[in-house]
């Protein structure tokens, strides 16, 4: 969706305020962030309803909807845009859906009451709940902040594969399904509008019928849809283009954080840098609810879902990248080797950055009476809240922040080489920040460096067959 918006740049800044004009933007509060960096890793939540707007629509998704989560992907963006991963959520994953404020038409915040153990796709619309809502659920059942969000309806999958000219697809075997009215012979089709609709949605003609094999297909269209939108018929056909850039827009509703022009285009250029090949499109670790007889739902496989989700907020590739970012990894890991201080030598003042009240205060009891670091001092709250802990240190300190690192259980990505501070008598010392992810004192913060193996992964550079 933030492609098309660049494909108007080159049109005009006019022609960019006339597609602006056609997004439909939601204020989420404090849900996401109120603007976008072009400086860091990010989370995109892609959202899917299966709300009845738009003219023939009225047979599809279920009737007087007011938009359920019908497909959701969460698109994490690497900080150095050298990968991102598409990760679905499964509509029928069981959940628990926290209390939202939700903003009201005439300015006022509502807030609507959660609820535990019920399907994740009515984390929206139903009870009136947001976008920011779906947001939420995801951070309070995986641990992932998401930045903003973008919301397209049926519309969208019709008006875009028209407007590109058509989506090709591969099926193993031939499809007459006559609930989705689809029917496709078997090898390669092309399809758009209403049999691309049809596509996307059929459950009835892939795998066991379920829904995880209907996320499998709509993955591979996904990536079949990038594919076209980039290749060189597309982007060398100005009606293309403009057809693309309106439908697009039209069929889009976005956060305030992203929803102007401006931002849009940023989106869309960080976005573009991100290769293909390295765009890693996999699915939450499930297993059938064991509560169920006839199955209908599923839960968190907590063997391997954890490890994916921890993949994602570390801003691990699932796929292998750049050379030079091996390198990169390389020297990170490095700032752990070397000559290590006495813990009695290690200087450094505690901030809390953003982890829970007083883990500054039970973080510096640890150290001094277990750990022998005397020379560490409570400092207070950091100036802003980190996602993650790190520990700044001077060149000449490099000793000390290694014996810290080994103590606290630190990865070199927490590491900061930089300039000492003054301690409270005056004296040159490290900063440690308790980030987000402090789990408390003792408990080890290393991260890995290496994504989790996942079961049917696939990419966007290959052209893979439903099944």
């Amino acid at each position: 969706m933030a492609f098309v918006v660049l494909v108007g740049a080159g049109v005009g800044y006019v022609y960019l305020k006339h597609l602006e004009g056609n997004v439909t933007t939601t204020d989420i509060g404090s849900a996401g962030k109120s603007s976008f960096s072009k400086d860091e890793a990010f989370n995109i939540l892609l959202l899917g309803t299966d709300k009845r707007t738009g003219a023939g629509n009225e047979g599809y998704g279920d009737k007087g909807s007011s938009g359920h989560a019908d497909t959701t992907i969460l698109l994490h963006v690497s900080k150095d845009r050298t990968n991102a991963t598409a990760l679905s959520i499964p509509r029928d994953l069981i959940v628990d859906i926290p209390d939202c404020p939700t903003k009201q038409a005439d300015g006022s915040t509502k807030v609507i009451p959660g609820l535990t153990h019920v399907r994740f796709n009515r984390s929206l619309g139903e009870s009136g709940r947001d976008p920011g809502c779906t947001m939420r659920t995801i951070k309070e059942n995986t641990g992932i902040t998401v930045d903003h969000f973008m919301m397209a309806d049926f519309n969208a999958v019709k008006t875009l594969t028209s407007a590109v000219g058509g989506v090709p697809v591969c099926l193993e075997h031939a499809v007459d399904d006559p609930d989705s009215k689809l029917k496709l012979p078997a090898g390669e089709s092309t399809i758009e509008g209403e049999e691309a609709l049809a596509f996307v949605r059929t459950r009835h003609s892939w795998g066991n019928q379920g829904d995880l094999d209907r996320i499998k297909v709509q993955q591979q269209f996904m990536a079949s849809l990038m594919r076209k939108m980039s290749s060189g018929d597309t982007l060398t056909s100005p009606s293309k283009l403009l057809k693309l850039a309106e439908a697009a827009t039209k069929a889009l509703t976005v956060d305030t954080g992203i929803g102007k022009v401006s931002t849009l285009k940023d989106v869309a250029m960080e976005l573009k840098k991100v290769p293909t090949k390295n765009i890693t499109f996999t699915t939450v670790p499930v297993l059938d609810n064991p509560e169920e007889t006839v199955k209908a739902t599923v839960v968190f496989n907590e063997a391997k879902a954890p490890a994916v989700f921890e993949a994602i907020q570390n801003d691990v590739s699932f796929t292998e990248v750049k050379q030079q970012k091996k390198k990169e990894k390389a020297a990170v890991a490095a700032r752990l080797k070397g000559a290590k201080s006495d813990a009695s030598e290690v200087r450094v003042r505690i901030l809390n950055g953003g982890a829970d009240a007083g883990s500054a205060q039970t973080t510096l009891r640890w150290l001094q009476t277990e750990e022998g670091v005397t020379k560490s001092e409570n400092a207070g709250n950091a100036p802003e809240a980190l996602s993650k802990t790190t520990l700044e240190y001077a060149p000449e300190q490099a000793d000390q922040a290694r014996r810290l690192a080994d103590i606290m259980g630190l990865s070199g990505s927490a590491m900061k080489p930089g300039e000492s501070v003054a301690n409270s008598q005056g004296l040159p010392t490290m900063t440690l920040t308790l980030g987000k992810d402090f789990k408390g004192a003792g408990v080890p913060l290393t991260a890995s460096s290496k994504a989790p193996e996942v079961d049917n992964k696939s990419t966007a550079d290959k052209v893979q067959c439903a099944s």
